[in-house]
């Protein structure tokens, strides 16, 4: 039993890195739902390192932080919003080392 809900709740809780899937269970009104929001909070274990060493995603634990925040259940239920989620983190994976200054100051190398 215990290995069974290890790998439920890891399943779960991997699937909180796609802002997509997140948008969906917000549409479907999970996020109003005082046990579902509990869920939440119990889930935030997988924080531990001995735990967090088997979540493949780690962008899965960040949106669990986000989730703890009642602001962003309900911004997450816009499209617009997981919109701009999902080119935020698509950005991070592309490109991880990028900063905004750096392109600033490329801009300003090619302008003089």
């Amino acid at each position: 039993f215990m290995k069974e809900r290890f790998e439920v709740e890891l399943e779960f809780l991997q699937c909180l890195a796609n802002p997509w899937y997140i948008n969906i269970i917000a549409q479907q009104g999970y996020f109003d739902q005082p046990e579902f929001v509990n869920y939440l909070k119990y889930l935030k274990y997988w924080q531990q390192p001995e735990y967090a060493r088997f979540v493949v995603y780690p962008h899965a634990l960040a949106f669990l932080d986000l989730l703890q925040n009642k602001t962003f259940r309900d911004e997450i239920k816009k499209i617009d919003e997981a919109t701009r989620i999902h080119e935020l983190q698509y950005h991070h994976w592309r490109w991880p080392n990028f900063k905004e200054e750096s392109a600033d100051e490329s801009k300003a190398d090619t302008s003089s």
